[in-house]
């Protein structure tokens, strides 16, 4: 999927043969053999080891910075990085290896150099230090350092500070672009809403005009929409308050710049903000809340299928009953039965529940309660499906006494939310004030029980 994540070492990388802007070549390589590449192409295999280590970190981190933060990609190139070593490193096509760079390679390709503290790849920003000076790391100078006796890290610090270190072993997968494929709007949730949401609080420093996203807690909101907006409006993008992919991206090229990601001064990235809170796959053996939410919507899918897809129990836990509903979905859905639930299947699940929503009649209700409107609702909005909501509220407060009576007014205000927040606390459901499948069930079903 595609929110801000965890470092990982890409299987490839695709270089493009020329300046940015300049009509030029493509080529995809081995992640490994890119960096054999450059280090061959950039550095000489006579030099001390030391030297030669401390070379091949430093090119390492620089390109995986330039594929983490997509630097290239969230400005519309359909590349990696550049074979030019005014913007980047020197790559030359179909170039002899020499056999120690490439041995080097080989045992330290997924380590790479981060500010302590911090889990991004570091601007490891160099320089050949004779034709070229900068301020960060001089090739050249590695040599005389590494002739010193200084180890690869002592040459890093040297240069970079005595606050870095080397996250090792990092791991290997496909490297997939961040934008999740489908827009992001009112209703959405997950690990991208979450991530557009610490991105735009922190441009918001650079850009007060942007509202603060009070809770960032991956669930897309008015006060999310309205920070879009804003920031779509500064940004010359349709003020739509949906996540394309052209806000996407932008979203990502400039909180890259705010946070100076791409430079020796970089903010750098905590584990807090790539935590990923919501689950990316869904298996047998999983438990809770996103259980749930699946097995709802197994369970209306089943219902108008005619036995096509069996019934389960929403009871949050991901047994073989519902791994053997997934496989049927996903055979009626022309996917891979697996029985394991990634994006396909939830996009294609959610697309057949809204198709049956469509295909109902007006105000279809199964009991008195009507089903799921197929989104988030939450905080800040103002609709029919809010209306709704609060009069299914308001019935379960006066038969139970259990939670506040509430006005019906459509909007959702903080009376809604902590009514909602209540009913979910007394029902072993995350107390989260946001309405989703399973805590809309739970309500029509308290509803309809009256």
């Amino acid at each position: 999927m595609g929110s801000q994540q965890l470092p990982f070492i890409p299987e490839t990388i695709t270089v493009h043969l020329g300046l940015p802007d300049q009509y030029a070549e493509n080529v995809t390589v081995s992640f490994p053999d890119y960096i054999k590449n450059v280090a061959s192409s950039e550095i000489y295999p006579t030099w001390p080891e030391s030297a030669i280590r401390a070379n091949i970190y430093a090119q390492i981190t620089y390109a995986l910075n330039r594929v983490y933060n997509e630097f290239y990609r969230s400005q519309g190139y359909d590349f990696d990085i550049t074979s030019e070593t005014q913007f980047d490193q020197k790559f030359i096509k179909g170039r002899d290896i020499y056999e120690n760079i490439s041995r080097i390679v080989d045992e330290i390709f997924n380590d790479y150099v981060v500010r302590q503290g911090r889990i991004d790849p570091y601007f490891t920003a160099y320089c050949n230090g004779t034709t070229s000076t900068c301020a960060g790391l001089s090739q050249w100078g590695t040599v005389s350092l590494a002739n010193q006796g200084l180890t690869p890290y002592q040459i890093l610090q040297y240069y970079y500070g005595d606050d870095i270190g080397i996250l090792e072993n990092a791991p290997i997968r496909t490297n997939i672009p961040t934008y999740p494929g489908i827009p992001l709007r009112v209703g959405s949730s997950g690990n991208d809403v979450k991530t557009i949401q610490l991105q735009l609080n922190r441009i918001r420093r650079n850009y007060p005009a942007i509202p603060l996203i009070p809770n960032p807690n991956g669930v897309y909101g008015a006060s999310t929409r309205n920070a879009v907006q804003a920031f779509q409006r500064i940004f010359n993008l349709t003020p739509d308050g949906i996540v394309g992919k052209a806000t996407w991206y932008q979203l990502k090229y400039i909180y890259n710049g705010v946070k100076r990601l791409n430079e020796l001064t970089s903010e750098g990235l905590t584990l807090e903000e790539v935590t990923r809170p919501f689950p990316e796959v869904l298996r047998e053996g999983e438990t809770g809340v996103d259980v749930r939410s699946l097995q709802y919507y197994l369970a209306v899918i089943s219902y108008f299928s005619d036995g096509a897809v069996p019934s389960v129990t929403v009871d949050g836990i991901f047994g073989p009953a519902t791994t053997q509903a997934v496989i049927a979905f996903q055979n009626l859905a022309g996917l891979t039965a697996d029985g394991i639930v990634g994006l396909q299947t939830w996009v294609r699940l959610e697309e057949a529940y809204r198709d049956i929503l469509r295909s109902l009649p007006p105000n279809f209700a199964e009991g008195n309660a009507r089903l799921y409107p197929g989104y988030v609702l939450s905080e800040g909005l103002q609709n029919e499906d809010v209306r709704d909501l609060q009069t299914y509220l308001r019935g379960i407060a006066e038969y139970t006494g259990t939670i506040p009576a509430i006005p019906v007014t459509g909007y959702f205000g903080t009376q809604t939310r902590d009514a909602v927040s209540a009913l979910q606390a007394q029902n072993g459901l995350p107390a989260s004030g946001t309405v989703g499948a399973p805590t809309w069930n739970l309500i029509r079903r308290l509803y309809d029980a009256r």
